[in-house]
């Protein structure tokens, strides 16, 4: 597959003196929650019923807007970036050509893993947007947390969630090429709270270099689907993951996405 022309960020580490900026929004394990998901199987098979919730709103510019999560509802220590400095994180780690060879059906799994890599570069897990679509980004330490609510009332979002169901089996392991540098990328699965009408978790690390060092980046990613409308948060970075967050962020923004399209107000901080 051939790849579009790279765009090389300067990416951000206080432990590289040279880092690659950590892009994105994601989702972590969960340990003792509610974990359920819908996996590897068709739209048409899916075992939770599509609601949508009543009385149904349509996403707007300003009710997306409502629906994105603060800083309170993901507590620790995040701070929320200023204006759409978000829209530019973009993380180099990313960039490059999925190596064929490592797969036994090459061509369709690559295309898979290479579709994974460039979503996730640009922001767009579940395809673009065909409605409204607002996004937030957090910073803490030297990880990054990237939060967006968007409507898909023109595509269907549940196709892109049984798509991400398959990748921990078709991309668990395999390689990256960008120049003359190899990097060897590993999808996992991850459970997630049991919010909306379907979710599906991703863990995706990947083990290169920047800087003339070795580094890891580690991205947890989360879809939720609220009827035509979605969640997606993706986040972590060279330090590890965030698991914690990524687990508040989906519980606590599905709600705050449910209150909008329900037309109520979202609670002003996280509720036990």
């Amino acid at each position: 597959m051939t790849r579009r022309p790279t765009r090389l960020v300067p990416v951000l580490s206080c432990a590289l003196a040279a880092g690659t900026l950590f892009s994105t929004a994601a989702c972590s394990d969960d340990g003792g929650t509610d974990g359920s998901r819908v996996s590897g199987v068709d739209a048409s098979q899916v075992a939770e019923v599509r609601q949508t919730p009543s009385p149904t709103a349509t996403l707007s510019t300003n009710s997306a807007r409502t629906a994105l999560i603060t800083e309170a509802d993901i507590e620790d220590d995040w701070t929320q970036v200023k204006g759409t400095e978000a829209e530019n994180w973009h993380d180099s780690l990313l960039i490059g050509t999925v190596d064929v060879s490592d797969f036994l059906t090459a061509k369709a799994q690559a295309s898979d893993c290479q579709r994974l890599l460039d979503s996730l570069f640009d922001d767009d897990l579940l395809g673009r947007p065909s409605g409204a679509s607002e996004l937030r980004g957090f910073e803490q330490g030297d990880s990054r947390l990237l939060y967006q609510v968007a409507s898909y009332d023109r595509t269907d979002p549940q196709d892109s969630l049984n798509w991400m169901a398959t990748l921990p089996e078709k991309c668990d392991q395999f390689t990256v090429t960008d120049g003359k540098e190899k990097r060897t990328v590993q999808v996992i699965e991850i459970s997630l709270p049991k919010v909306g009408d379907a979710r599906e978790g991703l863990r995706v690390t990947v083990q290169g270099s920047t800087g003339g060092d070795d580094a890891t980046l580690t991205l947890d990613v989360a879809a939720v689907r609220v009827g035509d409308d979605a969640i997606t948060v993706t986040a972590g970075g060279l330090d590890g993951d965030e698991n914690d967050s990524a687990q508040q962020a989906v519980r606590q923004g599905t709600q705050r996405l449910e209150d909008v399209l329900a037309g109520k107000s979202p609670a002003a901080s996280p509720t036990d």
